[in-house]
């Protein structure tokens, strides 16, 4: 058998891995299946443990690990339930609670990883809900289409982001400046949607009074952590002046948080998603072995991605589809040799925003999602497949559509 069709039996079981995420009687997930698909292109000849070594995008790997450093060093410290809290317990009603819970969370994701985000508000949420005797289930749904939507408008965002960051070559601030309308926008559908949804819910709007005791921070450790995160930010947005890279400068953040930090370096790193950084490293190898036997040839030669609103149709509805399918990350990893032809700003920021908001749709489409769910089940609190469905999907649509036109508006400029 060549190498092609070997390739590609590999690449196929490989995504079928990720799609179903448990076969019959094999002990398969997400990483596992991509670890396999990488170990098997190298082992089959496909590509050779140089060739693999030199597939890895290094570039996204260390901004992800510098960021997850940078994060669970803020997590142990407080941080997260010192912001969700405070900022939350300000809300006097269940209309207000909805708005700050989704700017909060639309936000906070916008600067620092989603699912991080949500994994560490989740809680939060959940005992604020119960000290005011509210349903935490309208709450949380709009914290999970918040963090998708707010991470959405930074490279920084959510892992895809950071992939189309790296490879693109946009500047933070571009990236940010140019999606903004996008997030904000979404933000602003997602109140109007589970209000909308949830009408007997926000019916009342007698006064809630929380007990959020039981939080605990560390104040003085903060100072330092805090002070770092705030550096790395601006590091982002100046990033060209600094001459700097992206990465660079998030590992920069990460080595002066370990080595000046209050909290144990070990602790830190016991604390970093490393199955995360193996599954993209796995997936580079898996996606770089087709590209060389020359499977995406067809697509590639020709150039089937313009900077036309036909381009710009096509990416935002392949990515409403296939990010069901296999989620946004290895949708969007696929989708790289395509857009690096394509050569278009726009089209990278389309992949950008319509395969972050198209997670929005069903509870497998991102990992934020699942996180959530899982974590609101954990405390009794049950998010069916079809309580989600309805919020998710009109404002995944609605959404997609927004993304749609102010990417063509910026086309047309």
């Amino acid at each position: 058998m060549n190498t092609y069709y070997t390739a590609l039996i590999i690449f196929i079981v490989t995504y079928i891995g990720i799609i179903f995420t448990r076969l019959p009687k094999m002990n398969i997930d997400r990483p596992s299946a991509a670890f396999f698909g990488a170990v098997a292109m190298i082992l089959t000849g496909v590509v050779d443990f140089q060739e693999a070594i030199h597939a890895v995008d290094f570039n996204t790997i260390v901004l992800l690990l510098g960021m997850m450093i940078v994060i669970a060093t803020l997590q142990l410290d407080g941080f997260f339930s010192l912001i969700a809290s405070k900022t939350i317990s300000y809300a006097g009603t269940r209309f207000r609670l909805l708005v700050i819970i989704t700017l909060i969370t639309g936000l906070a994701s916008a600067f620092l990883v989603n699912d991080a985000v949500v994994l560490l508000f989740t809680p939060v949420i959940i005992i604020l809900c119960k000290s005011a005797d509210l349903n935490p289930v309208p709450y949380l749904i709009a914290e999970i289409l918040a963090s998708n939507a707010g991470s959405a408008m930074t490279i920084t965002g959510n892992p895809q982001n950071m992939l189309i960051g790296i490879n693109s070559g946009i500047g933070y601030s571009e990236f940010l400046i140019r999606l903004l309308p996008v997030s904000l926008l979404s933000m602003m559908v997602i109140v109007v949607v589970i209000r909308g949804l949830y009408a007997r819910e926000f019916a009342d709007r007698g006064r809630l009074h929380f007990q959020s005791n039981g939080f605990e921070y560390n104040y003085s450790s903060m100072r330092w952590s805090v002070t770092v995160f705030l550096g790395v930010v601006a590091g982002f947005f100046l990033h060209h002046r600094l001459n700097l890279s992206i990465p660079l400068i998030a590992l920069a953040g990460a080595a002066l948080i370990l080595v000046f930090g209050k909290i144990k370096p070990s602790k830190v790193i016991r604390q970093v998603d490393w199955v995360l950084l193996l599954f993209f490293a796995s997936l580079f190898i898996v996606v770089h072995a087709v590209e060389k036997v020359g499977i995406l040839n067809p697509f590639l030669e020709n150039n089937v991605l313009k900077e036309t609103s036909a381009g710009l149709w096509f990416v935002h509805l392949t990515s409403a589809v296939m990010s069901q399918i296999v989620s946004n990350v290895p949708f969007t990893i696929i989708m790289l040799p395509l857009m690096k032809v394509a050569n278009s700003d726009i089209l990278w920021l389309a992949l950008a925003s319509a395969s972050t908001l198209a997670g929005n749709a069903t509870i497998l489409g991102a990992m934020a999602n699942l996180i959530v769910i899982e974590s609101a089940e954990a405390d009794g609190i049950k998010i069916g497949f079809m309580e989600f469905l309805k919020p998710g999907l009109v404002v995944t649509l609605i959404t997609l559509l927004i993304s749609f036109a102010v990417l063509y508006l910026q086309m047309a400029w």
